[in-house]
């Protein structure tokens, strides 16, 4: 993507009545499937977690607005492309685009522990005056003898943690020295190998802990069978409990859900039968495909939390502007950064 301030594209959905959930056991959508709808998205470079020479910073949380500022929090490294060999670190801004890097949020776990390679994707709730910050973690492969995460063997897998502060600046600390949601025991499900990239939603008095999931009957040639799950707790630390009818998309990669109407609307990317869907699901789980994106759409986004984490009470509005990523340009020695998107979806 070139370098400019204001990238505008613009994208139309296009919405079929024959175009629904693989699977759907019941239609559980409000939204009229033939009413057309548009996509909007104006992107917006952003200073000090933009574009950086031999820095990588990816996978943005959703923001908050909390002590008259804007929080992010996102994966940094100075290893490579990837987000793997990397920790979570937090920016603060005034604007949503001028943003001053604070530091690490959280670090590597302890040697031998399950998150000791790396920690990225976070995301995060407000609850209970306290904020949570959801995050993934690896270990190293075992048997490496330098101690390093191949990502090529079926035990390199993944898990969810989550800690907690009483400050968005923190210190966070863990809720467990344990995963709060570990992969499947059973070959055939669709998280058996990896799971990653939480997005919280409080909705019917329950959170909602939306990720996605990959079996381990694919192996690491698994992105293109990446599905959507949920698990759902009473309390902001758990127990979560995944729901017993995962998962609830057939497709998508990186996960963005976010309160609509009286349900939940999602975003999909390329991946999968499904991917490149708008989708939504009045009941939370039983999503309807409601359009089609284009290519352009945000990369790994997070959205500003409108609704401030309050449920349905504001479930009313849609998402106005978040952050994503850009993969960067690596001939250059630019890899992966952040960038704004505001994005307007009109019937």
């Amino acid at each position: 993507m070139k370098n400019s301030n204001l990238i505008l594209i613009i994208m139309t959905l296009l919405v079929s009545n024959s175009c629904k959930k693989y699977q759907q056991e019941e239609k559980a959508s409000d939204i009229k499937e033939e009413v057309l709808k548009t996509v909007a998205y104006k992107y917006t470079n952003l200073t000090n977690i933009g574009a950086e020479q031999g820095i990588t910073r990816r996978d943005p949380s959703d923001i908050i607005f909390a002590n008259n500022q804007y929080y992010i929090w996102y994966t940094k490294t100075d290893k490579g492309f990837s987000g793997y060999n990397a920790s979570i670190w937090y920016a603060i801004s005034k604007d949503g685009i001028s943003w001053e890097e604070k530091g690490e949020a959280i670090p590597k776990g302890t040697q031998g522990t399950w998150d000791a390679f790396s920690v990225f994707t976070p995301n995060v709730l407000k609850a209970n005056n306290k904020y949570y910050l959801f995050y993934t973690g690896v270990k190293s492969t075992p048997g490496n003898p330098d101690g390093n995460f191949e990502n090529n063997a079926i035990n390199d897998i993944t898990a969810l943690g989550l800690m907690v502060s009483d400050s968005p600046e923190g210190p966070f600390v863990k809720v467990s020295n344990k995963p709060i949601l570990e992969i499947s025991n059973n070959e055939d499900d669709f998280d058996s190998y990896r799971i990653d990239d939480a997005c919280i939603l409080y909705r019917n008095k329950k959170y909602w802990l939306y990720y996605k999931g990959r079996s381990s009957k694919y192996g690491v040639d698994g992105p293109k069978h990446t599905k959507m799950g949920v698990a759902i707790a009473d309390k902001p630390d758990g127990p979560y409990l995944k729901y017993e009818k995962n998962p609830i998309t057939n497709g998508g990669h990186e996960v963005m859900v976010w309160p609509y109407k009286e349900g939940v609307m999602t975003m999909l990317s390329n991946h999968g039968a499904e991917g490149r869907t708008l989708q939504y699901a009045k009941d939370g789980v039983n999503f309807s495909i409601i359009g089609k994106i284009a290519d352009e759409y945000p990369k790994a986004p997070g959205y500003f939390r409108f609704d401030d984490f309050k449920g349905e009470k504001n479930q009313r509005e849609n998402i106005k502007w978040g952050i994503s990523m850009i993969y960067g340009d690596t001939a250059n020695n630019i890899w992966p950064y952040l960038i704004r998107y505001e994005i307007e979806i009109k019937d």
